[in-house]
Order: C-alpha cells, then structure tokens, then sequence
C-alpha cells in the first residue's frame, strides 16, 4: 500500500464517517502523526496488546491494549458480570503490567468513569492524574497511572 503523503494532492479532501477501521485504515489515519512524531525524534510504532478471556463458547471480554512511546495504555478492560469477583480483572491487569515491563515500558495508563471502577484501580497501585468532569453528566472520566519506579509515582489524588 503506497503511503498517501507521497502521492500528488488531487482534489480538497472529504470527511467520511466510518465504522470500526481495519488496521490498514487506521495506519493510514495515524500515518500524519507519525511522520510529524519521527521528525521530531518521537517515533510512533504502536503495538497492540490483547489478552483474551475464553471459556468453551469462546471469546468473552478480556483486555486490549497500545504500548508507544515507552507507555503501555489499557484502552479495555472487560470482565463478564458471572465471572466478576474471580480476581480476573486484577489477573488481566498483572499480565499487561508483565508484558509493559517486558517491552520497558515507564508505566501503565488507563481510564474510566466514576460509575465503573476507579476504586478497582486504586486497590492495585494506580493514582490518578487526571478528570474530565460531566463526562457522562453527573459523572467524570478519571485517569489512572502506575509508575513502575516507586519513587517517581506523585502524590496521589482522590478518585471519586
């Protein structure tokens, strides 16, 4: 697949809405920002992590995640409700961390809202540092990290 940049502009472009894009669309969309990144010294070769919960009727909830830039981000983590309170979100979550200490990763990042699990997070060492309030309204979207070097982790704040 030839990069678009490289081809000569033809005409002002459409916007298009899309359902979910293959990865070669995606790669395509992406590809901008990591051409502007690479010039700046900041390569952007994102690489997926997905750990899968499957029993007998197959695939069901699990964990996906990117890890760039020397960050693992958790983009999903879904646990069924039957099989909650197994310790399968913390098992997720500690095979990721593994994975993003493999890869060298400074830490992990992830998000969620404060009618999820943000006291999940914080029982498995995430603080957080960030809210976007009103996100659904009446609720906030809060931002969770866990530095793998203790003594760089910030003061912690509350979640909810």
């Amino acid at each position: 697949m030839t990069p678009i940049s490289t081809l000569p502009p033809t005409t002002f472009p459409a916007i298009e809405r899309l359902e979910l894009p293959s990865a070669d669309l995606r790669a395509c969309i992406v590809a901008p920002l990591a051409e502007f990144s690479t010039k700046k010294d900041f390569a952007f070769m994102s690489r997926y992590v997905t750990l899968a919960l499957r029993d007998e009727r197959g695939v069901d909830g699990g964990l996906i995640a990117q890890v760039y830039w020397d960050w693992m981000h958790i983009e999903i983590l879904a646990v069924p409700e039957r099989w909650r309170g197994l310790g399968l979100g913390r098992a997720l979550m500690e095979q990721a961390e593994a994975i993003a200490r493999d890869e060298g990763c400074t830490g992990v990042w992830v998000d969620t809202y404060t009618f999820q699990s943000p006291g999940f997070y914080e029982t498995i060492g995430y603080r957080p540092f960030g809210r976007l309030p009103n996100y659904p309204k009446g609720e906030s979207r809060v931002f969770f990290a866990k530095l793998f070097q203790p003594d760089e982790t910030p003061e912690p704040e509350r979640a909810a």
